[in-house]
């Protein structure tokens, strides 16, 4: 188990975790300054390439985009969803999941579960290989988008699913869209840190898709708090960028290349 994992298993309790998406350098420079987890996710599906769903993101993808996000990040703990029909089988998922790893050198891989493949995950880990779990809303085997856990025998049933991917080895686990009394109990009787998307406050700790927050994705349901209008900001700048241009104020003399010096 690495130093970054470790360090994530003692915030248990202690700390909240702190975990958003990237999919680029750029972005994930400046997350890593606060992240502990840093998540390449499915998301850029809906999020980059404008898809109705996640199922159509492919390993090359997941793959160029964890590379560039590596570039950017020094501590945080990088996470990689497994994209959708990668981890069928356990030959399948060790093969993919090693080509991710030793490719991006990324730390983890993420699984969403359906509650049949915790062999699976077990595999992994017993290969070294890292895993974080998933359950409640999986968007890669669920349609619906609905709060999971309303009732206490779905709690207890999504308690049960939680401790066996626990017991498969997962050294996290994601906890999307569950009622804040699900996220309570298994907070509460995992050993593992939970962290929650659209699940209240009683997780360990908490992930949003950053486009969301930033208000570039469009995409703002209730559990998004968006903490800034970032397509206004955007917005207003190529807005003056095109008036300056057109005006001809740029490129002026500043902007010229005349010396030996490109930056």
């Amino acid at each position: 188990m690495s130093k970054k994992i470790r360090n994530i298993l003692k915030k248990k309790n202690k700390s909240k975790i702190v975990s958003l998406t990237a999919y680029s350098k750029n972005v994930a420079r400046i997350l890593d300054k606060y992240c502990d987890i840093i998540l390449v996710g499915d998301s850029m599906a809906n999020v980059l390439y404008g898809m109705k769903n996640t199922h159509s993101i492919n390993l090359d993808h997941i793959i160029q985009h964890s590379l560039s996000v590596k570039k950017g990040v020094k501590k945080s703990l990088v996470v990689v969803d497994m994209p959708k029909g990668t981890y069928q089988t356990k030959k399948e998922a060790k093969k993919n999941a090693k080509n991710i790893i030793n490719t991006t050198k990324c730390d983890a891989v993420k699984l969403e579960s359906n509650n049949k493949n915790f062999n699976i995950i077990k595999h992994l880990v017993n290969s070294n290989i890292p895993v974080m779990g998933h359950i409640g809303y999986t968007p890669q085997f669920k349609k619906k988008f609905k709060i999971e856990g309303n009732t206490v025998d779905k709690a207890l049933n999504l308690l049960k699913e939680a401790k066996s991917i626990e017991k498969a080895g997962a050294f996290s686990i994601v906890l999307e869209c569950l009622s804040p009394n699900a996220s309570k109990l298994i907070t509460k009787n995992l050993s593992i840190p939970t962290i929650g998307i659209g699940s209240s406050s009683e997780c360990d700790g908490q992930i949003l898709v950053t486009d969301d927050m930033l208000g570039l994705s469009g995409f703002y349901p209730k559990f998004v708090k968006k903490y800034v209008s970032l397509d206004r900001i955007i917005e207003k700048a190529v807005k003056k960028y095109t008036k300056d241009v057109k005006q001809k104020k740029f490129p002026n003399k500043k902007n010229y290349l005349n010396g030996t010096k490109f930056r």
